[in-house]
């Protein structure tokens, strides 16, 4: 849910998310001081189908096993799966060995690493689910309930943000018109520093249900070790 706003049409304020204000500033976009609530927005996405859906999990009485979930354990497979993405996309080998002025390189270098995003923080969350499904009642109802929500939403947030490497390259094209009579390439490291920078605040934006599961394994009264 938190990319709702992420092309927005005025510039990004200061409070917005740092994904969404790389966005507004490379593509030289303005956000509007007030957009439409939370949950008029979610009205739209929501068809009657997930809100059946959303409703019998919210209302719901799943059974508690109350097992002891190992939060360390998922602790440290979040942590090794946020650090190999994050090493990724700072491979700075793969950026340095993409053409100088063809940019659909840039572009698949992009999608290649949101695709890597998207697989690895899936499996996560189901992982992450799957350990919540295990615990209290409440846990196993917030287990129920990310599930309708990521099938609903989704789709929606991957359509958004596979504008992202459209607008990098619209943000290379300006760069090099702008910097046309400037001799040297450090437009080029500013491109490529841009192109990490965004890619990082994206990474952050896809771990925000990860880390909120996360939390709520952490508040488990029946949480065990390895």
């Amino acid at each position: 849910m938190s990319v709702i706003v992420a092309l927005p049409q005025q510039r990004a304020a200061v409070s917005a998310p740092a994904f969404v204000r790389r966005l507004a500033r490379l593509g030289d976009l303005d956000q509007p001081s007030a957009g439409p609530a939370l949950s008029e927005r979610l009205g739209q996405w929501i068809d009657w189908n997930r809100a059946i859906a959303l409703s019998r999990a919210l209302d719901g009485t799943p059974a508690s096993a109350s097992h002891p979930i190992q939060v360390d354990s998922e602790a440290a497979a979040c942590a090794r799966v946020r650090a190999t993405l994050h090493a990724a996309i700072l491979r700075s080998d793969k950026l340095d060995a993409l053409p100088g002025d063809d940019t659909s390189p840039f572009r698949r270098h992009c999608v290649d690493l949101q695709r890597s995003m998207q697989a690895s923080t899936g499996q996560l969350r189901g992982r992450l689910r799957d350990a919540l499904a295990t615990g209290t009642a409440d846990q196993a109802r917030l287990a129920e309930v990310d599930a309708v929500m990521e099938m609903t939403l989704s789709p929606r947030e991957q359509a958004l943000l596979a504008a992202t490497p459209a607008l990098l390259v619209r943000h290379f094209d300006r760069l090099k018109l702008a910097h046309a009579d400037t001799p040297g390439d450090a437009w080029r490291v500013t491109f490529r520093r841009d192109l990490q920078d965004l890619l990082l605040a994206e990474l952050e934006v896809r771990f925000h249900p990860i880390d909120a599961l996360l939390a709520a394994l952490r508040s488990s009264p029946v949480s065990g070790t390895p």
